[in-house]
């Protein structure tokens, strides 16, 4: 029970420290996606380090590699919503 804890408190951080990091406006905000957006992080540096042989397959990415996982995807989330392939949580109207 533990690990999950710290696993979501790990995700948060490194989700707030991708929002503090990553240019643009950040949306969507709130508590649990900026946790989710951490964890994404966390799993998609951990993808691309087992990956390219950065770690085993035992292991995972750290907190920075979580928020270097997290500022990607944050990026391609930005870039999807800016060419309208998905639609902005915030429901303000982005024009371009």
């Amino acid at each position: 029970m533990g690990g999950i804890v710290w696993i979501i408190v790990i995700g948060f951080v490194a989700g707030i420290v991708a929002r503090l990091l990553a240019p643009g406006p950040n949306k969507p905000t709130g508590f649990i996606l900026t946790t989710l957006l951490g964890i994404g992080g966390a799993f998609v540096a951990t993808w691309i380090g087992q990956t390219i042989g950065w770690y085993r397959m035992d292991q995972g990415a750290g907190f920075i590699g979580a928020t270097v996982g997290a500022v990607l995807v944050l990026f391609i989330w930005n870039r999807l919503v800016a060419s309208r392939r998905i639609s902005d949580p915030s429901g303000e109207r982005r024009w371009l």
